[in-house]
């Protein structure tokens, strides 16, 4: 249901503009945008017309439609929404370490490599949890490389730099932080910035994951947790059978703790607290 109250706001905003943005925004990313969203879209967006120096939504819409090229990269930067913490869900990260890790350096003791996925990973902090967990649990002359994937070219730029405020992050263990991590000094003091040898083991691009897919080969494990809560029934049937195409039989699947699959028509069965296991395409699944 559509809200009724108005309020006074700094730029004329009505349905319509907001009806054709969420339109634009599902169109091109898949994501399902909700009658709850339409003060969301005007805060997030507010910014935009500020820096353009618009005074309605709808001059914002015409501006879209003529400088597309221009403009829909700050468009879809300033409505995603980004939370993500260092070892977010941990019992993931406990499951790599206890079971999968071990698994996969039993099963892939010839290649001695180890290729990950990260996709929706936000500002890095999901890729780094990954990487060091990685690090601390296969031998130095393995390979590993990780994959890390966002629609959103700004939180891209912060997990490149992998920097961030020091008090957010108290999560991370002192043993952690003293390995994997420098603590600024002088005006970078309450910082902290990953070391190189996390850095260099992840490769982070953008990515819409309704486009084409460049990259080739397969992933021994996919990351693709709290995205799935965006999609409809059908995109994220498709998309989870794309995934299925990645990863090889037996291979694992993690999604966010308030996402499921299990209604969906996909290969992959259920192991419990949101990881799925890839099985046989038309194999019967629970």
């Amino acid at each position: 249901m559509k809200p009724t109250q108005q309020y006074d706001r700094e730029f004329e905003y009505t349905w319509k503009d907001f009806d054709y943005l969420r339109t634009l925004s599902s169109q091109f990313s898949g994501i399902v945008v909700g009658d709850e969203k339409y003060d969301m879209f005007y805060t997030r967006l507010a910014r935009r017309l500020r820096i353009l120096k618009l005074s309605r939504f709808s001059d914002y819409c015409l501006f879209l439609r003529q400088y597309h090229e221009q403009e829909f990269a700050e468009f879809i930067n300033a409505i995603t929404t980004n939370l993500t913490t260092f070892f977010r869900e941990r019992h993931h990260f406990d499951y790599l370490q206890s079971t999968l890790i071990p698994e996969l350096l039993q099963s892939k003791q010839h290649q001695r490599k180890i290729t990950v996925w990260s996709a929706g990973c936000s500002s890095g902090e999901e890729a780094y949890s990954l990487a060091v967990t990685l690090l601390d649990n296969v031998p130095s002359d393995w390979e590993i490389k990780i994959l890390a994937t966002d629609i959103d070219t700004n939180v891209l730029a912060t997990a490149i730099a992998g920097e961030y405020i020091y008090d957010k992050y108290s999560g991370l263990s002192a043993e952690t932080l003293q390995r994997w991590f420098k603590k600024g000094v002088g005006k970078n003091e309450g910082k902290i910035k990953v070391k190189p040898a996390v850095q260099q083991i992840i490769d982070f691009k953008p990515l819409n994951l309704m486009a084409d897919w460049p990259m080739t080969g397969a992933f021994d494990f996919i990351f693709c947790r709290n995205v799935l809560i965006y999609f409809d029934r059908s995109t994220k049937e498709r998309l989870i059978q794309r995934f299925a195409k990645r990863l090889p039989v037996g291979a694992k699947l993690f999604i966010g703790h308030s996402e499921s699959i299990h209604q969906l028509d996909v290969s992959f069965r259920p192991l419990g607290h949101t990881i799925y296991q890839r099985i046989e395409t038309g194999a019967k699944h629970d």
